[in-house]
């Protein structure tokens, strides 16, 4: 497969202080570009600054802003924009959430890629940029225990889905896709939802990790990253990620 070089690019990771989005914006450093790092966690920002160097910029800002979205997409005309930001969903079954606690994934998740993905297409981002939004292998299989969490992770995956569609009837050369990361206990998400459904199994953690499988690393997640944002013929498909790799979403 054919590859763009990304040293010199200027690429944005939301919610890159920690998890899989910190994963992605150490590959990204390592892949030379120069990674701008969105965050709420200013003491986890300055450990990945402190790990990364001059190549990581740490901005604390609350990714689901639309005026963050505006500003930072006007004043550093990115090539690559990884939107990665999440809230840890509420583990407890359908019955036991509220609208807020249900709802909260939209308002969060869906808000930021819906806003840094709008501004994308409105400035627009310069031909052969590449927007890529973190959905969840949630979208697919569904998570009974997470409330409005596998809705908003499949809306994701449309929103990606629309603005590459938008992005090709106007001509822009922006490239959209979204990606469902598996279910992985490496993140702190990750590794509340599987103590959630080991609970709801009868299952001890030790029991119910040795029968996960293989954990998904923030490293593989952040090679995943590169791939794709390296690829020139990326079109709107989305991916699985697993421990494997990259697969098309069915």
């Amino acid at each position: 497969m054919p590859t763009q070089d990304l040293s010199g690019s200027t690429a944005i990771v939301t919610g890159a202080s920690r998890g899989l989005g910190r994963g992605v914006a150490g590959a990204l450093s390592l892949a030379g570009a120069q990674v701008i790092g969105v965050s709420r966690d200013r003491t986890q920002l300055d450990e990945v600054r402190a790990e990364l160097g001059e190549s990581f910029t740490p901005v604390v800002a609350d990714a689901a802003d639309p005026v963050v979205a505006g500003q930072l997409i006007d004043a550093l005309q990115p090539r690559i924009i990884v939107l990665n930001a999440g809230a840890r969903p509420l583990t407890r079954p359908i019955h036991q959430h509220t609208w807020e606690t249900f709802s909260r994934n939209w308002h969060v998740d869906v808000q930021q890629v819906f806003n840094w993905t709008r501004e994308a297409l409105l400035r627009p981002l310069t031909p052969g940029s590449t927007v890529i939004a973190f959905s969840s292998g949630a979208a697919v299989a569904g998570s009974p225990l997470s409330g409005g969490y596998a809705g908003a992770k499949a809306a994701i995956r449309f929103i990606a889905s629309y603005a590459a569609t938008e992005s090709e009837r106007a001509g822009l050369g922006i490239k959209f896709t979204a990606v469902l990361p598996q279910l992985t206990p490496a993140t702190d998400l990750g590794a509340a939802g599987v103590a959630a459904y080991a609970a709801r199994q009868g299952l001890d953690l030790a029991t119910a990790l040795e029968r996960f499988g293989p954990a998904l690393t923030p490293e593989q997640a952040g090679k995943a990253i590169v791939e794709l944002a390296a690829d020139p013929n990326l079109g709107d498909t989305a991916y699985l990620l697993t421990t494997a790799g990259l697969a098309t979403a069915s």
